[in-house]
């Protein structure tokens, strides 16, 4: 950080920056006037040396005569691949000054999720969510603004800031509207490239820009000097001086600092000397100076630019073989001549180290300096003095990213060991450079599939193509054996399916389930396949696959995992397929151990993924056992959040939930979560089957509520069209999409969707009229124009109905039979249908058909039940019909 001690140093590092200082003023001020004020995010560029750090430090002032606490940080050129390095620096001396217990409690249950991030908790067993972690680290700078009230935070050099810190500032921008604090952000126009420049362009779109940071005017640089070295300078030395430095704010602090260090008159007939005064301050007059300075020093400053942060002379000593008392000479003369400074305590900066470099632009060119072949040396020692130190792998791994390959078993280790750290504080992309590292090195032929393997999963749910090259790979190598290679190939199937491969994801687990000789791992690869090929709606399937999945799961007593699945995977098919829903219900209780998940087989487990326990409770869904449907969404949606997985896996719990409510006919709650699972499913990515899912069900939700306009909007917001996802989503698209023509009156276009969900049911065979409703819907379309047709589908869904068995399947298949008839025949079927929906526990279908039966009936009575069970359930399109129903009924 810049050196800003004293009262002509800090005036003239904010020379023409007044417009600046009072934009950051307003702030503080806004900040401090209410404790309840929206956050503001201020973003100061410019190009190096055009005073940033010393507006940073002008805000620090200002703040704290408002009796603000200020907190800062600042990203380091050398550092950007140390994870969540500056969000430490910024949070950590906030929670390690509390006690560890008042910690915990004060950040509740986000301190198993952030504080391994943070540094203040241990990591778990389990590899961390990166987004969890993310939305973690937010919650804790809202409860820290609540504390310490009112806090500024303060990022210099964001543009060097490691990644995971940037996709926190992203998130913490997007959310200030409930975080009372006030962040000021300096960076360079450049510099940050890939996820790293997407993430801070994303906070500064949402922040404040401060006016562009440009060099100094002629006039300032010429106020500026006088003010630094006498009045008396005249016009012709002011003017050499913004010559030399192009009116940069550090270059002309230092040419001036200088000038008045020489004594030189600053006048005229000495301005030619300037120039060379200049040169000694960056470049190759800083180099040269530091040679001046003795091979010692040199040495010093070169470690000094390898440590980064942390530095202190006991370090340096170590890493340049100088005894302590040298090392100590070294630091003095290396603060004489302003390259290195003792940290200012009154900057706020973490007490890491006895020294830091005057300016980031001195220890990039100190750093840049160092011979190759000795800079690659040192940071191979300073690798091992952080080791030794007992910091950790991770903590070493940046040092050893930078040690050329040379078939160091120790070195793989060591770097997989980070990567393992790194995966289970949630930052995966700093464990894929280790383990890519790792390759290079190379490994062991033993271990060589190991680290590929390793590399894979790291990757799993970030760069899904990348995981299918290494685990195929992988694969290619001996190294993997029994359970590990069984993994790997799930793995690799998982991979395939999320890049939207699921056909080669069949292709690769039946081709390994082929050529295993051990009866249980061929098994679990054949559940593995039948689990893919049940989640694909396509006619793609192995012929006969129902058949072959009924025959091996028929003798299975769910006594193992592999067991398990197959029972949930064969009663996923049944209800799909449309057979006895109690038989369903059979096959899904074998699955339980003590009415639970087995374990292995939870939500949060990865030995099997999340699409098995979805698909168990996506049965009792839609079997009309909705109490454990309902009580299995929850546990997902429990255990995501207490996991802190809040990327995809929580987008799907909150569907499912969603799910439950829609079925339950709890419309509004089913809104609500839907509409919350697709804030976070946006964060993810769109095109998704998790994407999918949130967008069907609630058109679906909004259809049953009677907003038809809202409906289409988030059908045309969404791009709820086809083409299709190639896996399973339900309810069955095709079928919500047409409804939702039908009710926009798209009558032909909703006809030939219907139609296409049709064909696409018949070549699966899913029948089951709850989950793909096309039949009744196309029926009530064709009634006037194909009535024959339309009875032909009617009894096929009735038909289909009473052989699925549920209360609901056949209510709602009368319903529809009664819709087209007409007189006491309409009045005797809407009375049935009333009469099975009652005892079922979705009650939006029980309010329709109370609501239908009034009007064929003419039933004031059963049309105010109607009403009032429509209205309990946010049903305000069937509210409206029946009002409308019992006013003509009234009047007649």
């Amino acid at each position: 950080m810049t050196e800003v001690r004293s009262t002509t140093a800090a005036s003239a590092s904010l020379w023409e920056r007044d417009e600046e200082v009072a934009t950051i003023t307003r702030a503080v001020d806004t900040l401090c006037a209410d404790r309840s004020s929206t956050g503001t995010l201020l973003v100061a560029r410019g190009e190096a040396g055009v005073g940033k750090t010393a507006l940073l430090a002008e805000t620090r002032r200002i703040a704290e005569a408002r009796g603000c606490a200020v907190w800062s940080a600042r990203g380091g050129e050398t550092l950007r691949s140390v994870p969540f390095n500056v969000v430490r620096q910024l949070l950590q001396p906030a929670l390690v000054s509390m006690l560890p217990e008042e910690a915990r409690e004060y950040l509740g249950d986000w301190y198993d999720i952030a504080g391994p991030a943070l540094g203040i908790a241990e990591p778990g067993e389990r590899q961390a969510d990166p987004q969890g972690v993310c939305d973690g680290l937010v919650a804790v700078v809202r409860r820290l603004a609540r504390r310490e009230w009112p806090l500024v935070l303060l990022i210099d050099d964001a543009h060097w800031a490691d990644q995971e810190t940037l996709r926190w500032l992203a998130a913490l921008a997007e959310r200030l509207d409930e975080t009372s604090v006030l962040v000021v952000v300096a960076r360079r126009p450049g510099d940050a490239t890939g996820d790293s420049a997407r993430h801070l362009d994303a906070a500064a779109a949402l922040g404040r820009p401060l006016a562009p940071l440009n060099a100094l005017t002629p006039q300032g640089t010429a106020g500026l000097t006088r003010a630094t070295v006498g009045h008396h300078a005249d016009a012709a030395f002011c003017r050499e001086v913004w010559a030399v430095t192009g009116g940069n704010a550090y270059e002309t602090v230092e040419l001036l600092a200088k000038v008045r260090d020489s004594e030189l008159e600053p006048v005229e007939a000495h301005a030619a000397e300037l120039r060379a005064l200049n040169q000694s301050a960056r470049g190759g007059g800083l180099l040269a100076r530091l040679e001046q300075l003795g091979v010692d020093a040199t040495r010093f400053a070169w470690a000094a630019a390898i440590l980064g942060g942390g530095i202190t002379v006991d370090m340096v000593a170590r890493l340049t073989t100088l005894d302590r008392a040298d090392a100590a000479r070294c630091a003095e003369l290396l603060c004489d001549a302003r390259i290195l400074t003792t940290p200012d305590p009154a900057a706020g900066q973490p007490a890491a180290g006895d020294l830091e470099f005057v300016h980031p632009l001195i220890a990039t060119d100190v750093y840049d300096s160092i011979p190759g072949a000795l800079c690659t040396a040192m940071h191979g020692i300073a690798a091992q003095l952080v080791t030794d130190s007992g910091l950790g792998a991770a903590a070493a791994s940046r040092h050893l990213l930078r040690v050329h390959p040379d078939d160091d078993p120790e070195v793989v280790e060591q770097l997989r060991d980070a990567a393992r750290e790194h995966l289970a504080v949630g930052a995966p992309e700093a464990a894929h450079r280790c383990l890519e590292r790792a390759l290079e090195e190379p490994p062991l032929p033993e271990c060589h599939a190991l680290v590929l393997y390793e590399l894979g999963c790291a990757a799993l749910l970030t760069a899904p193509a990348t995981t299918i090259d290494h685990l195929r790979t992988a694969l290619a190598l001996p190294g993997l054996d029994g359970d590990q290679r069984v993994n790997a190939v799930f793995r690799l199937s998982e991979a395939l399916v999320h890049n939207d491969q699921l056909e080669e994801a069949v292709r690769t687990v039946e081709a390994e389930a082929a050529r295993t000789s051990d009866p249980s791992a061929r098994l679990r690869l054949q559940a593995v396949q039948y689990m893919w090929e049940g989640l694909h709606p396509g006619a793609t399937s192995s012929p006969g696959w129902s058949a072959s999945l009924a025959d091996i799961a028929g003798t299975r007593t769910g006594r193992d995992n592999t067991e398990r699945a197959l029972l949930i995977l064969r009663g996923f098919d049944a209800m799909s397929h449309g057979e006895n829903a109690e038989e369903v219900v059979e096959l899904c209780d074998r699955t339980l151990v003590n009415g639970r998940l087995a374990p292995g087989l939870g939500w949060t487990d990865s030995e099997w993924g999340l699409e098995l326990p979805m698909m168990l409770a996506t049965c009792y869904a839609y079997t009309d056992r909705l109490d454990r449907a309902e009580a299995l969404f929850t546990e997902a949606l429990r255990a995501y959040e207490s996991a802190g997985w809040s990327g995809g896996h929580l987008a799907v719990a909150h569907t499912y939930v969603g799910l439950g409510h829609r079925r339950r006919g709890r419309l509004r709650e089913a809104e609500k979560s839907l509409r919350q699972s697709l804030r976070i499913a946006e964060r993810v990515g769109r095109g998704l089957p998790l994407y999918w899912s949130a967008v069907c069900n609630l058109i679906d939700t909004l259809l049953a509520r009677g907003h038809v306009e809202e409906a289409r909007s988030v059908a045309d917001q969404y791009g709820f069209d086809p083409p299709y996802p190639s896996t399973i989503v339900l309810p069955e698209p095709r079928s919500v999409r047409g409804r939702l023509l039908l009710a926009t009156g798209r009558t032909k276009e909703g006809v030939n969707e219907l139609e296409a969900a049709e064909k696409a049911a018949a070549a699966r065979g899913r029948h089951n009229p709850v989950v793909s409703p096309w039949a009744t819907e196309l029926a009530r379309a064709l009634a006037t124009e194909d009535p024959g047709r339309a009875a032909r589908l009617v009894t096929d869904a009735r038909r289909q109905a009473e052989c699925f068995g549920t209360d609901t399947a056949i209510g709602e298949a009368l319903r529809c039979a009664a819709a087209l008839e007409t007189g006491r025949r309409a009045v005797r079927l809407a009375g049935q249908a009333v009469t099975y929906l009652e005892a079922s526990p979705c009650q939006y279908e029980h309010a329709a058909a109370r609501v239908e039966y009034g009007i064929a009936a003419r039933s004031a009575d059963e049309l105010e039940r109607g009403m009032a069970l429509a209205d309990s359930c946010g049903a305000d399109g069937l509210v409206a019909r029946a009002r409308e129903a019992l006013e003509a009924v009234h009047a007649g």
